[in-house]
């Protein structure tokens, strides 16, 4: 290790941290490892740290580390670098084995410091030139043992923030969400109906499957149904089900969706394009507790929760006259409101790095973000929200050339301006194709009235693409 009379020298108490201040009161009583081969050079360093309160173990060498290390929990492993059965390095992986939060300081001369780099990039906290003053190795060994203590401290704080904010699948770091998941924890317990209201892509199913996983109705089922995904005879057939012969095709009798959500949640996503119709029926339903299937001329008994979402305006609708003020204050008995990820960027990180990894996983590769990848994360406005943040970092994934995803302006995460024109022909697109949604006859399901001409865009872009 050295020469010991170094470790025997007059402290430089300017130097060393007071035993009154805060950082000094953090790292006393702590259990050190020190290793190395020399014996004088241990047992002075030994003493040097047990006069300063900190509860020592001596080992000769590799071997005799391995087994501490087996054995014992440690705050700080002190290590020569060069030992006749080994080095410091497999000292530090070792420790990075048995006690993964103990930090890690190498004593090296200088011929040893190429070792010493890479040991800091294996994890060690530090190197320390032997020869210099004891001081200077206490300081950094104060330093070490004050890192551990923080880094436990935030470990220990967010899991004091994930047991009181923690619902499955979701991520909430940032205030606006954490007060969506404050009131969720009190409002699932209860029978209350559910309104939950968000733009596209703000995770409205996992609220409100997290209502139903944190609720006294978890044993039960949780059946969901998107309101504007299917035409009117077809989506009231799957809500409240149908009888044997009730219309052309019906060979058999089918339960409902919201009998098959008996005992547990019933989740109506897309509320707001419900069919005026079907409103009354629904309505209907959650007054009397009962479904009565298409063509039945008896009800059926019900006991299911309902929670339902929708990304439109409820209140223009309330005013226009398209959604039920009767039905609306029904199920309008607790809102949840989801802000958009606009409003929530302290999530981002946390996001991008949970899709990160998933997709990384499910490629079977090793990426991570750059910091100049998660600026421009951050800087965007995410009109998609969190689905269209999954996708971005999906695709970043396998179109990835390297492991770090820098995101360079042609790269394929790029997204294009709101104003530019390829966003324009985007949404014209999206517009034409939302309005021209094919109608259906309620008696026959067929398509009814002539085809409309498809636009120059669309056109062009099927073009490109072969006909696919």
């Amino acid at each position: 290790m050295g020469d010991a009379s170094s470790w025997s020298r007059p402290l430089n108490r300017a130097a060393v941290l007071p035993s009154t201040c805060p950082l000094q009161r953090r790292t006393g009583m702590a259990a050190i490892l020190i290793v190395d081969d020399e014996p004088s050079a241990r047992t002075t360093l030994a003493l040097l740290l047990k006069k300063r309160g900190y509860h020592v173990t001596e080992a000769a060498g590799l071997t005799r580390a391995v087994a501490a290390l087996a054995e014992t929990t440690f705050d700080l492993v002190i290590t020569d670098l060069r030992m006749p059965d080994g080095d410091g390095l497999e000292v530090l992986r070792a420790s990075k084995a048995y006690c993964p939060e103990a930090e890690v300081i190498l004593l090296t001369a200088y011929a040893g410091w190429e070792s010493a780099k890479e040991a800091m990039q294996l994890g060690a906290f530090d190197y320390f030139e032997k020869g210099k003053e004891p001081d200077e190795l206490l300081h950094r060994l104060a330093q070490a043992l004050t890192q551990k203590h923080l880094r436990q401290e935030n470990a220990q704080l967010r899991q004091q923030v994930h047991e009181r904010y923690a619902l499955p699948g979701i991520i909430a770091h940032s205030r606006a969400m954490q007060q969506v998941i404050e009131l969720v924890q009190r409002v699932a317990p209860t029978e209350a109906p559910v309104l939950i209201l968000g733009e596209s892509g703000t995770g409205k199913e996992l609220i409100a499957r997290a209502l139903h996983h944190t609720s006294q109705r978890v044993r039960g089922p949780f059946v969901a149904v998107n309101c504007g995904a299917l035409p009117e005879a077809l989506l009231e057939s799957e809500i409240f089900g149908h009888v044997k012969g009730a219309f052309t095709g019906a060979t058999v009798s089918k339960r409902g969706l919201f009998e098959e959500a008996h005992g547990g949640t019933f989740f109506l996503d897309e509320i707001g394009d419900m069919p005026a119709a079907l409103q009354v029926k629904l309505l209907r339903t959650l007054q009397d507790g009962e479904v009565r299937r298409v063509g039945a001329t008896q009800a059926v008994q019900v006991n299911a929760r309902v929670v339902a979402a929708t990304h439109r305006n409820i209140e223009q609708m309330l005013r226009a006259g398209t959604f039920r003020e009767d039905l609306f204050y029904r199920l309008n008995v607790i809102t949840l409101l989801l802000p958009a990820l606009r409003q929530r960027r302290d999530d981002i990180p946390a996001l991008a790095d949970h899709f990160l990894h998933h997709f990384s996983r499910q490629q079977g590769r090793v990426c991570r973000l750059s910091p100049e990848a998660l600026e421009r994360l951050l800087r965007y406005a995410w009109p998609g929200n969190v689905r269209e943040l999954e996708n971005a970092m999906q695709r970043a994934v396998i179109l990835a050339a390297g492991e770090a995803l820098t995101l360079p302006n042609s790269h394929p995460i790029s997204l294009p301006a709101l104003g530019s024109p390829l966003a324009r022909r985007c949404s014209s697109i999206r517009a034409w194709l939302t309005s021209k949604k094919p109608t259906f006859s309620t008696r026959s399901n067929a398509m009814v009235g002539n085809t409309p001409r498809p636009p120059k865009p669309l056109v062009s872009a099927v073009r490109r693409c072969g006909g696919n």
